[in-house]
Parts: C-alpha cells; structure tokens; sequence
C-alpha cells in the first residue's frame, strides 16, 4: 500500500489527551526497505496517538466538546481515511447521528443474515452461475470466490453474525462514552 502513497500527502494523528494533532510521514516513505507501519507517540506527552487519515480537520485546542466527539469517531472506528480525492465519506457529527449510523449499519447487516438464513443453497454449477447473477453483491461479500466456489448458508450466517457483533460492540463502546 505505501510504494503507492503520494509522498505529498501525510497522516494526520491526533493525540487526545494533550488535544493537538501533528502530521507525519509514513514509514515507508523514509525508509523504501520497511513496509509496516510504527506506533505514533505524542511529542509533548508520549501517549499514544490516533491516526486520524489524510481528511482530518483538527478542532481548536480548547474546543473540548469537539474532541470528545473526535475521541468518540475514533473509538468506535470512525476516522478520516481516503485517497485524499473524495473525502472520507459520511462522518457522524454528534453523539446521537454516531448512534443512528451504526444503528443503521446494523440494520443493514441484520437484512443480509436474513438472506442467509432463507437461501436455498445451489446443487451444481449451473445453479451457481445462475444464483450469483442474482445475488452476486451478497456472496461477494462473504467470500471473494463465491463465483467458483459456493459459499454455504452456515458460512454467510457466521460471517453476517460476527459482523453485528462488531456493530453491537460499537454501539455499547459509544452508549457508554457519555
């Protein structure tokens, strides 16, 4: 992912506890050898720091309200991430829109396990081509090989349950950060 980073371009980590944000380069970017990514600690307070994407605005210092709000996207896996082109897409901008977002997401994944739980599973490879011109979007979200190989109905189940229960998570992470 990194050789194909814009050296233009710099993440942009947030650091909660002194409320500031600094950029920097990627690793790979000083170093062609090394590939992997090194925790960013805070300058002033060594705590560690949130990479917050390329999109991140940071509020002002003093802006508390904002910063846990910042604080709250965060924990529960909200950032700023893009290409830098388009944005980072929708951003929740209170508590209650956090809530109804992932609510939302929820939902979403609550009509996909319901697909998987009345499916009728293909017999032959006739049945699958057949079934993933129909339903493509929802095995490829599964399994990447849904083409060539069928994906059974316990494997969607398991997939679209451990993904609630990562929006579940989420949801008792934010209603608890009052």
């Amino acid at each position: 992912m990194c050789r194909y980073a814009m050296m233009v371009y710099k993440a942009h980590y947030a650091c909660f506890n002194c409320q500031k944000t600094f950029k920097r380069r990627a690793l790979c970017d000083v170093d062609k050898s090394r590939q992997t990514s090194v925790e960013a600690k805070c300058p002033e307070c060594g705590n560690l720091m949130a990479n917050m994407g390329l999109d991140f605005e940071s509020p002002a210092k003093n802006d508390h309200k904002q910063w846990t709000h910042i604080r709250n996207l965060y924990t529960v896996g909200i950032t700023f991430h893009s290409c830098g082109c388009s944005g980072p897409g929708y951003i929740p901008q209170d508590r209650k829109a956090i809530i109804t977002y992932l609510e939302k997401i929820r939902s979403e994944y609550m009509r996909a396990l319901v697909f998987w739980r009345y499916r009728i599973e293909p017999e032959n490879k006739r049945e699958r081509e057949i079934e993933y011109q129909k339903n493509g979007p929802q095995l490829w979200a599964v399994s990447h090989n849904a083409f060539k190989e069928t994906v059974t109905n316990q494997e969607g189940i398991n997939y679209w349950i451990n993904r609630i229960k990562e929006i579940e998570e989420r949801l008792s992470t934010i209603r608890e950060n009052k």
